[in-house]
């Protein structure tokens, strides 16, 4: 059996850039994409937290240290300068795999400098 898991993501960074008239993919720092583990041209989810808005493409290298996060193409239909969004990969994990499997998450401040890392998602309490 063969299970579809998250790999890494990068949690609530900020779109530097979006650019309709350029080939289509996601632009980010190779800081971020070496943090989280995303592979250039690996196919990537992302979660518009601004707009409500959700879409695939893939990951593309910018300058390291840069901070940008450029949304290109159609998708820079979906994404604006300013909008937070959080980007996604996801694995294929075979039953001996998920025993040790660990999820990367990344997280960034308001200038997509990476602040922490962790390995699962903190339990979240629900007020009633």
């Amino acid at each position: 059996m063969q299970c579809s898991m998250l790999k890494c993501k990068l949690h609530r960074v900020t779109v530097t850039h979006s650019e309709l008239d350029y080939e289509g993919s996601c632009a980010i720092d190779t800081e971020l994409m070496t943090a989280a583990g995303i592979l250039e041209y690996e196919q990537i989810e992302i979660y518009n937290i601004t707009n409500g808005e959700r879409f695939s493409t893939y990951a593309i290298k910018a300058e390291t240290g840069s901070n940008i996060i450029s949304v290109n193409g159609a998708a820079a239909h979906k994404a604006n300068p300013d909008d937070l969004i959080i980007i996604a990969a996801y694995g294929s994990y075979n039953e001996q795999e998920l025993k040790s499997y660990k999820p990367t998450l990344v997280y960034v401040d308001s200038q997509n400098k990476i602040t922490h890392t962790n390995t699962q998602i903190p339990v979240q309490a629900v007020s009633g």
